[in-house]
C-alpha cells in the first residue's frame, strides 16, 4: 500500500523531471461512473447507499443539487466516501436549480429523478469542460419517446411529464451517446415501463448503472445492437448498496505518467478490462504491463520502444478507446519514436485546448483538422507556464511536465479537481517532483 501524503491544494502546481516513478497507489472512485449512479439512486425514490464515492468537485456539486432538489444526502459517521441518498418527506419543487447546475455537464442526469419527484425538470444548459459542442438533442428525443414535453430557451430547458406511456418504449439512438443511453434507462425506471434501446452505449459507466439496477430486481440484457430493461416484479425493503468502481481514467493517466518516467509501479483499485484499450496502446509503444486482480502494474523500466506508429482513435464503440484516455496518452507518446496519429471526434474542442499548451512547451504537432493531429517522436519538451483548461488537458500536461527540461507550472488546477480529488497527491506518492506554488 502507498503511504498517505498531504493533498496538493494550491491553484498553481510546479512539476520538474526527477527519478522514475515507483511504488503503489490506489485510484479513487470514478467520477464518470459515480455521477450516473447518483442519478440512478435518486430516480428510484428510495434509500440507496453508494460506497467509494470520489471527493471530486463535480460529484459534490451533483450531490448538492440533489439536496436542493428535495433529497436528503447523508454520510455514515466516519465514512466520507459513502453516501446515503433518499427523498425527503417534504420534497422541494424546484423550478430552476440555478448556476450550480450550469457548472457541470452531468446536471442533465437529474432530469428523470426530478420528473419522478416533481413531474418536471427545469435546468440551465450544462457546463463542464469546454471541449466543443455536445448537444442534448438525443436526450430530448429520448424524453419525447416517453411522452414528455420539452421546451428550450436561452437559459436552458424544461422537461415536463406527459401522459404515461403503456407498454415497451422502443427507440434507436443515431449514435452511441452515453448520456442519452443513461437518460433512456433512468426515464424507463421512473416510468416503470420496459425499454428497448437500439445502438446503446455500452461503456463501463453505463454497464455500472445497469448492474446496479439489477441488484434491485431489474431485468437487463445489454447487447451491442439492442439493450432491453424490464422493471422488477416486486420491490424489497432492503437498502441497496452500490459500489462506485475505481477510476479507469485516473488509472490510465497514472500509467502514462509512470511509463513516461521509465518507472515501475502498481496502480490499484482498477478493473483490468476497463483499461484494456489504453494498455494495448502502451504495448504497441513497447511498454510492458501486467494485470493482477484489480491492479495494473506498469513495468516502465523494461520498456523497449518499438518505433511503431500509434493510432489513438477515440470512439464510442464497445471496447474502443475512451476519449478521456487520449490526452494523457498523447502527452506520453510525444516522448516515443514513431509518427503518431491522434483523433477525438467525440469532443471536437479538446485538441484546441491541449495542443497550444504543449506547443508552449516546445511540442511540434501538426493539426490535420479540429479533431485530428499528427506528430513524430521522440520530442524533448521544455518546462513552461501552461493552463489546465479542462480536466483531461490538465492531466496530460502533468504527464508531459514529468519529463520536460526545467520547471512546468500548471494553472487552472480547479479544472483537474473537477474530475480527480487529488491527482497531484497520487503522483507525489509515487515520487514525482511536484509541489504547490503560493501565488
Amino acid at each position: 500500500m502507498s503511504t498517505p501524503v498531504p493533498a496538493v491544494t494550491s491553484q498553481v502546481i510546479a512539476i520538474r523531471p526527477g527519478r522514475p516513478l515507483a511504488g503503489a497507489v490506489t485510484v479513487d472512485g470514478s467520477k464518470n461512473a459515480a455521477l450516473p449512479l447518483v442519478a440512478a439512486a435518486a430516480a428510484l425514490l428510495r434509500p440507496v447507499r453508494l460506497d467509494n464515492v470520489p471527493a471530486s468537485s463535480d460529484v459534490q456539486t451533483l450531490l448538492d443539487l440533489l439536496g436542493h432538489g428535495g433529497w436528503n444526502i447523508a454520510h455514515p459517521v466516519g465514512d466520507s466516501h459513502s453516501v446515503l441518498a433518499l427523498p425527503s418527506e417534504a420534497p422541494a419543487t424546484p423550478d430552476d436549480l440555478g448556476e450550480a447546475a450550469s457548472s457541470i455537464r452531468a446536471s442533465y442526469y437529474l432530469v428523470p429523478a426530478l420528473i419522478a419527484l416533481c413531474g418536471r425538470a427545469r435546468l440551465p444548459w450544462p457546463g463542464g469542460c469546454r471541449i466543443g459542442d455536445r448537444g442534448m438533442e438525443q436526450h430530448f428525443k429520448v424524453y419525447e419517446a416517453f411522452g414528455d414535453r420539452v421546451r428550450v430557451d436561452d437559459r436552458g430547458y424544461v422537461v415536463e411529464a406527459g401522459k404515461a406511456v403503456r407498454g415497451t418504449v422502443s427507440l434507436v439512438l443515431p449514435f452511441r451517446s452515453r448520456g442519452a443511453t443513461i437518460a433512456a434507462v433512468l426515464r424507463a425506471v421512473v416510468a416503470g415501463t420496459p425499454l428497448r434501446l437500439g445502438q446503446p452505449n455500452l461503456s463501463p459507466e453505463v454497464l455500472g448503472v445497469l448492474n446496479a439496477l439489477m441488484t434491485v430486481g431489474y431485468e437487463c440484457r445489454a447487447g451491442e445492437r439492442v439493450l432491453t430493461l424490464a422493471p422488477p416484479a416486486s420491490v424489497s425493503d432492503d437498502v441497496p448498496v452500490w459500489q462506485v468502481p475505481g477510476d479507469k481514467i485516473e488509472a490510465g493517466t497514472l500509467a502514462c505518467a509512470v511509463a513516461a518516467t521509465g518507472g515501475t509501479a502498481r496502480i490499484e483499485g482498477v478493473h483490468g478490462p476497463d483499461v484494456a484499450p489504453l494498455v494495448a496502446a502502451l504495448h504497441r509503444m513497447g511498454i510492458p504491463t501486467s494485470d493482477e486482480p484489480e491492479t495494473l502494474v506498469v513495468h516502465g523500466r523494461d520498456t523497449q520502444p518499438t518505433g511503431r506508429p500509434l493510432r489513438a482513435m477515440a470512439t464510442l464503440a464497445p471496447n474502443g478507446l475512451d476519449a478521456d484516455f487520449e490526452p494523457p496518452l498523447l502527452g506520453l507518446a510525444l516522448g516515443f519514436p514513431g509518427t503518431h496519429l491522434f483523433s477525438d471526434p467525440i469532443n471536437p474542442g479538446r485538441h484546441s485546448n491541449l495542443i497550444p499548451q504543449l506547443v508552449r512547451m516546445g511540442g511540434e504537432i501538426t493539426e490535420l483538422s479540429s479533431t485530428e493531429c499528427r506528430f513524430t517522436g521522440p520530442q524533448r519538451l521544455t518546462g513552461a507556464g501552461v493552463e489546465a483548461t479542462d480536466i483531461r488537458t490538465g492531466s496530460a500536461l502533468m504527464v508531459a511536465g514529468l519529463t520536460a527540461r526545467g520547471v512546468t507550472t500548471l494553472g487552472g488546477v480547479d479544472q483537474i479537481r473537477r474530475g480527480h480529488a487529488d491527482l497531484p497527491g497520487k503522483l507525489l506518492a509515487l515520487g514525482a517532483d511536484i509541489c504547490e506554488v503560493t501565488p
